[in-house]
């Protein structure tokens, strides 16, 4: 299960220059700073698994509700980026962001691989039989149904404001989490997304790299 109703979902890649520096400000500031905005339950960072994932990160902050995302508190920190993440950001690559809101989680818990498909689809309620199934299969431990809200998530910010790496947030995703890459193997297939009504989906499979609980910040 997640830890909220609400979700804030980033995919993007980091140029070779400012690799270090993005490692060195997502786990000792930026990720510290807004799992400490009230609201924010949880956040981790997953990298590729393979070379035909892309973009190469993805990061998951989970929230209490998706009224959260969309609140005067992430606002806030959005609106005033400190020195160190208007830096780091700009070695940002093919940057999707998506505010959503949790239409059905389930299973016991985080997992160490975590797939994720990103597409558009007329009814999302379409792919919970696919997501039900999945939950159900071996060493998964977790699958989750997202819709976005597309108009908060398109909204610039003082952080974006600039950049060019910025693309179009995806309407929808699905987040399949489990002990090991391998039993993700089959699981949310484009072909068993399309077949369900799915358009465009895009498949990535990730590995955890680090996960932060509630913090205090200042």
């Amino acid at each position: 299960m997640l830890a909220g109703e609400g979700v804030i979902a980033i995919w993007n890649g980091i140029t070779p220059e400012g690799r270090a520096d993005f490692y060195d400000w997502h786990i000792n500031e930026h990720m510290p700073e807004r799992v400490g905005i009230p609201g924010f339950r949880r956040g981790r960072r997953y990298i590729a698994a393979e070379a035909a994932t892309h973009p190469e990160f993805f990061t998951l902050y989970e929230t209490e509700t998706p009224q959260v995302a969309q609140g005067i508190d992430y606002a806030n920190r959005l609106n005033a980026p400190t020195p160190w993440t208007r830096t780091a950001t700009a070695a940002f690559r093919d940057t999707f962001r998506s505010l959503a809101r949790v239409v059905e989680s389930r299973g016991p818990g985080m997992g160490v691989a975590m797939l994720t498909v990103r597409f558009d689809i007329a009814e999302a309620e379409a792919l919970l039989p696919l997501l039900r199934a999945a939950a159900e299969m071996p060493r998964v431990t977790g699958a989750h149904l997202c819709i976005a809200d597309r108009a908060a998530s398109a909204v610039r910010s003082a952080e974006t404001h600039g950049r060019s790496d910025i693309q179009e947030p995806p309407a929808q995703f699905l987040m399949l989490e489990a002990i090991d890459t391998a039993a993700l193997d089959g699981l949310a297939t484009a072909d068993a997304l399309v077949a369900a009504g799915a358009a465009r989906p895009i498949r990535g499979v990730y590995l955890l790299e680090y996960v932060r609980g509630r913090t205090a910040w200042g």
